[in-house]
């Protein structure tokens, strides 16, 4: 694949690997130190046939693919991953409720070449899709969006809630707390919430939870906007504000990032057209100085609609760098990361909240194949090093920021 055509500011393309062809990346990327000093990047798929796939990056001009795993069939893909030490937790999900396998798989991965799957948490039933994303950064708590067998959703849009796992035997993982909005469950007091407009759902995407505030959960919950949970007794999650946005605005936040130091909080929705029919997906910042009532003060420009409309692929906001704090992690409350799909990796400086301001971007060449560019994910390591993955076909890129 030629990087002839990449459009670029600021960032430095080192190397590029199309993962053997299998180039659809999904929207979890984890980096593990080995025993031996290697650094291998782990890469959850968007859809089958790959399971996951592991790359050595310790030479960041120069990745090699290590394993690639297969799914036991193609109604269920693994969209997300996390890594802690040689352990490494993989979101199934089933393509319709009642597949399986669909839950949370748990991998010995002391070596890379040879994963091995050491149990499975099953969270599959007649309503449940299993899990979609997951959270896991202090090696004990998962905090996972899932279905789950006794979960009967109001409306089937509405099938993914808040669990809390307990990863302290991975062989035997444990059920701690759950939490769903209210009204999205059969047999609710509350009545169910009136649908949007667009119809997406009122289900989790994302939900983080930060050693710097055991206490707190920062969810991004679709069509219901941006959550925040006060999760300081772990069985029983409570809801301290919900900030919703849409309509107006077309649904689906999608992650919600908490920046301590300056009490504020980053929320991008993503784009799940190709046809910008759901314009605009931005990415806004909230002020959380009071976290009872978050405030929208900003969103990040982006790129004009009348140039990216017009190109293959999604247009819009999606996944943003997390500031996971683990060792391999970079961490900043003033340079935001973002995948942003046929316009790339945007990377935008928030020294002004109220102002942010775009000062890098990558956009690769189409991939041969393919319709158009799709930047699904992104993680950034602690030497500032940005991976970033096609949603399609097009793999890892490595860049190097030059701010």
């Amino acid at each position: 694949m030629s990087q002839n055509d990449a459009e670029s500011n600021k960032l430095k393309l080192l190397s590029h690997n199309d993962l053997n062809g299998f180039g659809n990346g999904g929207e979890g990327m984890a980096m593990q130190v080995t025993s031996d000093g290697r650094r291998i990047m782990y890469i959850a798929h968007e859809s089958a046939p790959k399971n996951f796939t592991g790359v050595d990056v310790s030479d960041p001009r120069n990745p090699e693919i290590v394993v690639q795993t297969d799914l036991p069939h193609s109604g269920v893909r693994s969209n997300s991953l996390a890594v802690v030490g040689d352990v490494m937790l993989v979101a199934f999900q089933s393509s319709r409720p009642g597949g399986t396998p669909a839950g949370v798989g748990v991998y010995d991965i002391g070596d890379p070449a040879r994963p091995r799957q050491i149990s499975h948490f099953d969270t599959s039933g007649p309503h449940s899709r299993g899990a979609h994303c997951l959270w896991w950064v202090d090696g004990r708590y998962a905090h996972v969006t899932t279905g789950a067998a006794d979960f009967v959703p109001t409306n089937p849009k509405d099938d993914q809630l808040y669990m809390i796992i307990d990863v302290a035997d991975p062989t035997n993982l444990k059920e701690v707390g759950r939490w769903w909005l209210p009204g999205t469950r059969e047999g609710d007091p509350e009545a169910p919430p009136e649908r949007q407009p667009r119809d997406v759902g009122f289900r989790l995407h994302n939900g983080n939870v930060y050693p710097e505030r055991p206490d707190r959960a920062y969810l991004g919950y679709i069509d219901a906007g941006a959550i925040i949970l006060d999760v300081s007794d772990m069985t029983h999650p409570t809801m301290i504000s919900r900030v919703d946005y849409h309509p107006p605005f077309p649904g689906f936040s999608h992650t919600a990032l908490p920046l301590f130091g300056r009490e504020l909080m980053i929320v991008s929705d993503e784009a799940v057209t190709e046809d910008c029919s759901d314009y605009p997906k931005l990415t806004w910042v909230m002020d959380i100085r009071d976290e009872t009532n978050p405030v929208i003060i900003s969103t990040f420009p982006m790129p004009p609609k009348e140039e990216f409309c017009g190109r293959g692929g999604r247009f819009g906001s999606h996944n943003i760098h997390e500031n996971q704090p683990l060792d391999v992690s970079w961490s900043s409350e003033t340079i935001i990361v973002s995948a942003c799909f046929n316009a790339g990796i945007r990377v935008h400086d928030i020294s002004d909240p109220f102002r942010p301001e775009e000062v890098a971007y990558y956009i690769p060449p189409v991939p041969a194949g393919t319709d158009g560019v799709n930047i699904n994910d992104v993680y950034v390591d602690e030497n500032g090093l940005i991976y970033a993955i096609d949603r399609k076909k097009g793999g890892l890129y490595i860049l190097e920021m030059e701010l």
